[in-house]
């Protein structure tokens, strides 16, 4: 089997494999392109909306798609058939939008052709838009910088041969105070060539796994500060011919979200915030998670660190929270933490 050495190789393959190879994830040789957990219920309601054709050619290895985003204005970077696209669609409602990326002519034919089927479920057209292009050049592709609310991306970026340019053109495009919420697959160490170069692992969703330090370092560079994850699930190479090639590297889907805000500082420090959720995101009456070590209780004011009062503030997360000053919680510390590891997909 050739290694893939160069970009131009890299896109060639992706595009073979999901356009071509994959008919459905049940062709899949890993776990790293499935979704390991079942979506919250409101999300499940909006899927059986979505056309069959659609969830059949669906390769995500997560649910990126937060709630209460009505009114947004969406990015979805590699679609693919569409479908988290679809679900967005009706969560922003008819007077948000969403815009799907892709690069592979299958998928973009998929997910256009079920358009008309989706608006007669729906009761009204949604503003929904599929674009082709390459994730990396957004702006050529027509995504004018400051011009997106929320980009939300399943399992993409590690099919980049450039995940600087992609992380530092959805910073572009992202308005200030937008966020970029996404699952993808990373590593626990750095990933060598031979697994790098491997058509399948590379199409797998295993091969341009980052580094979970690296990841980091990009998007401080980027002006992404604060990286906030919120949930972190191994992922089981089934595959005998694959095994022996990945050796002991730990594959891991991953959640993370990151806010585009200029006052963010690099340390989560204590200025005497305490912050209420206030119950009124749809699906979440009794908590919200802003990530995965901080829950906030409904109607209950909780300590929270400077850059969380900033996120949850100046964001599109503002309506539903009221956040004030109250020095009696001035000695809480705040650290970085990652959520406790959930189970694998097997």
């Amino acid at each position: 089997m050739d290694q893939l050495t160069n970009p131009t190789e890299i896109y060639n393959a992706v595009e073979e494999y999901y356009g071509r190879v994959l008919s459905s994830s049940d062709d899949l040789k890993t776990d790293a392109c499935t979704t390991c957990h079942s979506p919250p219920k409101h999300i499940l309601d909006i899927l059986k909306l979505v056309p069959e054709e659609v969830k059949a050619k669906y390769y995500g290895c997560g649910t990126p798609l937060p709630l209460g985003i009505d009114g947004l204005d969406v990015l979805d970077l590699g679609s693919g058939s569409g479908r988290d696209c679809y679900v967005a669609s009706q969560l922003v409602g008819p007077t948000g939008s969403v815009t799907g990326i892709d690069m592979t002519d299958e998928q973009l034919e998929v997910a256009r052709r079920n358009i008309g089927e989706y608006a007669s479920k729906l009761g009204y057209s949604p503003n929904l838009r599929f674009i082709k292009g390459f994730i990396e050049f957004l702006e050529v592709a027509g995504i004018e910088n400051n011009s997106i609310d929320l980009c939300i991306s399943n399992c993409v970026v590690n099919l980049s041969p450039n995940k600087e340019l992609v992380i530092a053109g959805v910073y572009k495009a992202l308005k200030e105070g937008g966020e970029f919420y996404f699952s993808d697959v990373y590593a626990d160490r750095p990933v060598p060539e031979s697994v790098r170069q491997h058509p399948v692992l590379v199409g797998e969703c295993l091969g341009g796994a980052l580094e979970i330090k690296e990841f980091k370092r990009i998007c401080n560079e980027v002006g992404f500060l604060d990286v906030r994850m919120l949930s972190k699930s191994p992922i089981d190479v089934k595959d005998p011919s694959l095994i022996s090639l990945v050796g002991d590297i730990q594959f891991y889907s991953i959640t993370y979200r990151l806010f585009k805000l200029s006052t963010l500082e690099t340390v989560r420090k204590n200025d005497g915030h305490v912050a209420t959720y206030l119950g009124t995101i749809p699906g979440q009456p009794d908590h919200y998670n802003l990530d995965g070590c901080t829950r906030l209780p409904v109607n209950q004011p909780t300590p929270v660190s400077g850059n969380s009062a900033e996120m949850l503030t100046k964001t599109w997360l503002a309506k539903y929270f009221k956040v004030e000053k109250d020095s009696k919680h001035i000695d809480v510390k705040f650290e970085s933490c990652e959520p406790v590891v959930t189970k694998s997909c097997c």
